[in-house]
């Protein structure tokens, strides 16, 4: 069994040596309690292949006139406007309300709230309902793999952090913002404030940050658009990826919508960790004592058993 053992650990290095990397780069980091625990740790040797054959340049703001096909968005702000504006007046654009939102559920205790018209599949039954002519012009664009109308409150901020999967880039186009500096997203560090009618993209696995230290909510479309790949069988796998994994992180906005089987699982998991937060109220040293053993029992059970 030693061709097993060599695996594994030469597993365990491919591991570090792609968590390491994704750690240093950017200018902006996590500090290193926190980036080994962060799910861009577990995803990172998925997306340094992604970086590996990425056609786009490394660095956190991208050259938004690269791709042309999203001037449609952009020309048509006024019509996602007036959707996204009906959907926040008919008090649509909220939170989830139950446990079934894995990728934004962090960010719902500072009350951001989003409306989905599409996550890496169709379009959502109630978005086509109530919004489309945005569900339309989205669809019109192949590379669009997620769209959702995001609201961040006046005087909110979101924590830094990387979102984990690097297959896509991310747009934003003001549609009811403060127009004002003060209400601005940071990508390691650079700094790009929202107007109404104003786009931009980003690369989301940089750390970024947002705040609305204003007295206005904000107001933008948000997008995922499939990075561009420099060959075949990386696009490939981007896509087969996209399809098996992010496409299960799919949910509601109204009952009735599909819901991913990842966010049916974390449903029940974060039930789970909600009595572990309570146990981390009465001893936080239990509390850890048992992250740890659990972390080390998985540790053993994938690189060493």
């Amino acid at each position: 069994m030693d061709w097993l053992w060599t695996g594994n650990i030469w597993i365990l290095y491919v591991f570090i040596a792609c968590g390491a990397y994704v750690h240093y780069r950017g200018k902006v980091r996590h500090k290193f309690r926190r980036q080994v625990l962060d799910h861009s740790t577990i995803m990172a040797p998925v997306n340094c292949l992604i970086y590996a054959t990425s056609s786009v340049p490394n660095k956190p703001f991208l050259d938004r006139s690269k791709f042309p096909e999203l001037d449609l968005l952009k020309d048509n702000w006024e019509v996602f406007r007036e959707e996204a504006l009906a959907l926040t007046q008919g008090g649509y654009i909220g939170q989830s309300s139950t446990d079934n939102d894995l990728a934004f559920h962090s960010f719902f205790r500072t009350g951001w709230s989003r409306f989905y018209l599409k996550w890496y599949n169709d379009a959502q039954p109630s978005a086509m309902q109530m919004c489309p002519r945005s569900v339309e012009l989205v669809n019109r664009i192949p590379g669009i793999k997620a769209a959702m109308f995001a609201k961040l409150p006046a005087g909110a901020k979101l924590g830094q952090h990387r979102d984990p999967f690097a297959g896509s880039l991310r747009y934003h186009l003001g549609l009811d913002t403060p127009n004002d500096d003060r209400c601005a997203i940071f990508v390691d560090g650079e700094v790009h404030s929202w107007r109404d009618g104003e786009d931009t993209l980003f690369d989301e696995t940089y750390i970024h940050w947002a705040e609305n230290f204003t007295d206005k909510d904000r107001l933008i479309l948000f997008c995922d658009v499939e990075r561009p790949l420099r060959y075949r069988w990386a696009q490939a796998f981007n896509r087969v990826f996209q399809k098996l994994v992010v496409s299960a992180t799919e949910t509601e906005n109204v009952k009735g919508d599909d819901v991913g089987a990842l966010n049916k699982v974390f449903d029940v998991v974060y039930k789970v960790r909600a009595w572990a937060k309570g146990i981390k109220k009465k001893n936080r040293k239990l509390y850890y004592a048992m992250k740890w053993v659990l972390i080390g029992g998985l540790f053993y059970l994938i690189f060493v058993r």
